[in-house]
């Protein structure tokens, strides 16, 4: 196993929730992330995956330090970056790189792709060979754009050109991490596609580490060596990528899977699992396991206690699960609510 590049322990992020009609005092807190625990290595990709509203954005921007953790720490080569300073951070700024979902809003429209991919080399006083704007149109050229592209403004590209524009500019600064928060979610399936070759390929050319965010497990599979599952504020699941999509143990990874579309016409039909009820509120988050509100297979204990992310009895090393009952291969998908649609 390669060095640990990011840590993340114990990491929380709470946001205060404020009311009064005349006196504004905090009343509640909304608990985006409530103690996760995550590490990144050199030249991998960990995937994270969850449902809208899991907490995964805010996580990213935490490990970028984007955000200011609640708690917990943030480990970047072996140093503590979780409170530290804007003089302290600038010598890692341009090592942990982000790559945004939207990628309209995430390009200023008043200035030129030359000047948007430049600016990070001339925040962080890098001067390649040769120049930046030589460097710029190599960037452009390095993910499938046309260097002469270099005094268009962003209104001129597609959405798919636009991530790529995104994508040079990430690179401009030689990052060793790039945390992509949903980088293809916006974005049609074969503009998908080209996109996730392309992270694909740098990483294999760049050796650049990945923390990908994104709600496809499909994607997800494709372009990540190790995958994390994430439900309201934390970790339930995490493990290679052949052990979590062949061998899931959390009622909740399963659940996600099954609602995973088969490319194969012939294959026999999946069961789907349909989870009742809606997300709790990350305000008032249940006790004990956070799933249990959910799940076919919670008991009183899970009610009381929560249960640690630990390795279970057969799973691979570094596969480990958050829960009491966990489910195995032989009573997957049973005790659980189908789709009608599949009975039929």
């Amino acid at each position: 196993m390669t060095e640990k590049l990011l840590e993340l322990s114990g990491l929380e992020k709470h946001f205060p929730v404020r009311g009064g009609s005349f006196i504004k005092r905090q009343v509640g807190a909304v608990h985006a992330v409530d103690g996760l625990d995550l590490v990144v290595h050199e030249g991998e990709t960990l995937g994270l995956v969850g449902e809208s509203g899991c907490g995964k954005s805010t996580t990213g921007r935490l490990a970028a330090r984007l955000l200011e953790p609640t708690g917990g720490t943030i480990s970047y080569r072996g140093a503590d970056i979780s409170h530290a300073s804007r003089r302290a951070l600038k010598p890692i700024r341009s090592e942990i790189q982000m790559i945004f979902q939207d990628p309209y809003s995430s390009l200023n429209p008043r200035h030129t792709v030359g000047s948007i991919i430049k600016g990070p080399m001339e925040i962080n006083g890098i001067d390649p060979p040769g120049g930046r704007e030589a460097r710029v149109r190599e960037l452009l050229e390095i993910v499938g754009l046309n260097p002469e592209h270099y005094n268009r403004f962003p209104h001129e590209f597609s959405g798919g050109q636009r991530q790529r524009i995104g994508v040079a500019r990430a690179l401009s600064v030689n990052p060793k991490l790039i945390i992509a928060d949903e980088p293809v979610s916006a974005l049609d399936v074969s503009i998908q596609a080209q996109v996730i070759n392309l992270l694909q390929q740098l990483q294999r050319e760049l050796g650049i580490a990945f923390l990908f965010i994104a709600h496809d497990l499909a994607v997800v599979r494709h372009f990540s060596q190790r995958v994390a599952v994430m439900y309201l504020g934390k970790i339930v699941e995490i493990a290679d990528r052949e052990s979590l999509y062949e061998q899931p143990r959390h009622p909740y990874t399963h659940a996600l899977l099954s609602a995973v579309p088969d490319p194969d016409l012939d294959a026999p039909p999946r069961e789907r699992i349909r989870l009742a009820g809606d997300v709790p509120s990350p305000i008032n988050p249940p006790s004990g396991c956070r799933f249990r509100t959910r799940c076919w297979k919670a008991q009183d204990k899970c009610a009381t206690e929560e249960p640690p992310l630990v390795r279970l009895d057969g799973n691979r090393d570094g596969h480990l699960t958050a829960c009491h009952f966990p489910e195995d291969q032989a009573t997957a998908g049973r005790d659980i609510v189908l789709d009608p649609a599949l009975k039929d």
